[in-house]
């Protein structure tokens, strides 16, 4: 079984719980997000597989999960990002903000969440466990879809997509 990283608000950790556990009591956690932009500033979308215990068949960001509480969370976004797209590339931290979301499954999203950027432009071995599908959109499309279907996209990705920092992203 997998757990997460309990934090508190300053984001220090106050222990470990299962994953589903966390979910199920909307415990505050430690999460990633990772966003991969092609050299003509498109986003690369995956859309979660439909077996996932939460959110499924949902467009999303290039990558999302929770460190380990044994692994830093540099080396957590490397793991998880090969893991679910066969992809290897340099990451920089960007920002992280809390956010608390009700999901699907009666679970609660309650995250500490790090948001990640880099740089890909080829062609992404998705892991089918993971990711149903997969596609690269630019950020203007993107917006107008997320306004238009917002019910097509996960409750966290639209936060990110909302967010002041996203209009600073240097791409």
């Amino acid at each position: 079984m997998e757990h997460v990283i309990l934090v508190d608000t300053h984001d220090q950790p106050i222990g470990t719980m299962e994953k589903l556990e966390a979910h199920q009591k909307g415990l505050l956690h430690r999460a990633f997000s990772i966003l991969l932009f092609n050299s003509h500033g498109e986003l690369l979308l995956q859309k979660r597989a439909s077996s996932k215990y939460h959110s499924g068949s949902l467009w999303t960001n290039t990558c999302c999960s929770h460190p380990l509480p044994e692994e830093n969370i540099e080396e957590a976004t490397q793991r998880k990002l090969f893991q679910e797209m066969g992809i290897q590339v340099p990451l920089d931290f960007a920002y992280k903000f809390i956010y608390k979301a009700t999901l699907d499954h009666n679970l609660v999203e309650h995250e500490c969440d790090y948001v990640f950027i880099g740089q890909f432009d080829g062609v992404p071995v998705a892991n089918p466990a993971e990711v149903e599908d997969w596609k690269f959109m630019d950020l203007t499309s993107l917006r107008e879809d997320i306004r238009e279907n917002p019910d097509q996209y996960t409750e966290w990705f639209k936060l990110i997509m909302r967010h002041p920092e996203m209009s600073g992203i240097a791409i």
